[in-house]
This record gives C-alpha cells, structure tokens and sequence, in this order.
C-alpha cells in the first residue's frame, strides 16, 4: 500500500466531527495573522486616546491651579480694599481739619493747640503709613501726564508753559492698591500748551460718586 493510500485512508477514518475540527483549525490558522495586525491597530488607537484623554486632563489641572493661586493672591491683595476705602474718608476729614487752621493760629505759640495739631498730624501720618503697609500707595501726579485710568480731569488750565495734558494741579489726592484704582486723583489739566509726542487728546476720566462725595 502506498503512501497517499494510507493517508487517504486514514482520513477516512475520522469522524465528520473530527474532519470538521480539522478544517476550522486551519482557517484560524491561515486568518490568524490578519486578525493580530487589527487587534494590535485597535490597542494602539485606545492607547493614543487615554493617552490623549490623560493629557487634556492634566492640562485642566494646571489651568485650575493657576486660576486658583491668582485667585488666592487678588484675595490677599484686595481683601482690604473697602476698608481702606472707607478709612480715606477719616484721612480726608483729618487733612481738611490741619487745613482749616488759620496760620495765625498756628504761629500763637500756644503750647496746648500746637500740641493738639500735631497730635491730628501724626493721626493722619500714622493712617496713612498702615494703608501703605498693606499695599495702599497715594497718587499725586502733579507735573505728570493725564492717565485716565488714574485720574479725574475735574477742569482745564490754559498754559501754554506745559505740554497740554499735564496735570497741573491735584484737587484731592488718589490712591491705588495693587494694581487697581482705590479712588481716582482729582486733577486739574493744562491746556493750549505743545502737544507731547503720540498724546492722546484728553477727555476726562471716569464719574467717581465717592471722591465727588469726599471732595
């Protein structure tokens, strides 16, 4: 008996069942290769998405620490803003009170009202030194050009001596904390004078109801 005989034979001996087994055995085989390639395609398009998903998520993390640190700081920074507002007001009152003592007065001698002068002096020194300790700082732009952004124009001067623009006199005092406007300087500016180079025509500034109120 020959080779392809025996083999021939041998199949035949085994059960449908078995030759079924046999023939889908070898199409696993033969598609085993393919279905690898797309399984490892699939796995790797999922890995690029988490990874995607995992970099947008730590990119909104750092967004949010950010926000949350400038928040923290604008807090401290500002917390005492309405404060030191409302103690502008004393300072203001202590001022047009030194100022409204006549210069005679002032130049009596007298032992009592000149201690009780610099008493309200040093008052309204020691005020000013505590708003400067938390970030309060006083505008007085006397000489400097018109910045809208902290100043009031509250009327113009004709001179022609100074650069139109100029704030030639400051009728009440401003103050900044940080980097934002506590109370507007009131100013007086010049006008009919050269223009500055690149100077925008001056308007004035924004309608403040609290330093109309404190003037």
């Amino acid at each position: 008996m020959t080779g392809n005989a025996m083999s021939d034979q041998a199949k035949d001996e085994r059960t449908p069942e078995e030759i079924e087994a046999a023939e889908a055995s070898g199409e696993r085989a033969e598609g085993g290769v393919d279905g690898d390639y797309e399984a490892l395609v699939r796995l790797l398009k999922e890995n690029e998405e988490l990874k995607d998903r995992a970099l947008r998520a730590a990119a909104e993390m750092e967004n949010l620490r950010r926000r949350t640190a400038r928040d923290v700081q604008d807090a401290r920074a500002y917390a005492v803003a309405n404060f030191a507002r409302d103690m502008l007001s004393v300072s203001d009152n202590l001022r047009r009170a030194l100022d409204a003592i006549p210069a005679e007065a002032k130049a009596s001698g007298d032992a009592g009202f000149k201690s009780l002068i610099e008493g309200v002096d040093l008052t309204e020194r020691a005020m000013l030194s505590a708003l400067e300790r938390h970030g309060v700082k006083r505008l007085a732009p006397e000489g400097e050009k018109f910045d809208p952004n902290f100043h009031q124009a509250m009327f113009e001067v004709p001179n022609p001596d100074v650069p139109a623009g100029t704030v030639v006199q400051v009728v009440q005092p401003g103050y900044s904390i940080g980097e934002r406007v506590l109370r507007p300087a009131m100013v007086g500016v010049a006008k009919g004078g050269p223009k500055a180079a690149a100077e925008a025509k001056v308007e004035p500034g924004p309608v403040n109801e609290q330093a109309e109120k404190d003037a």
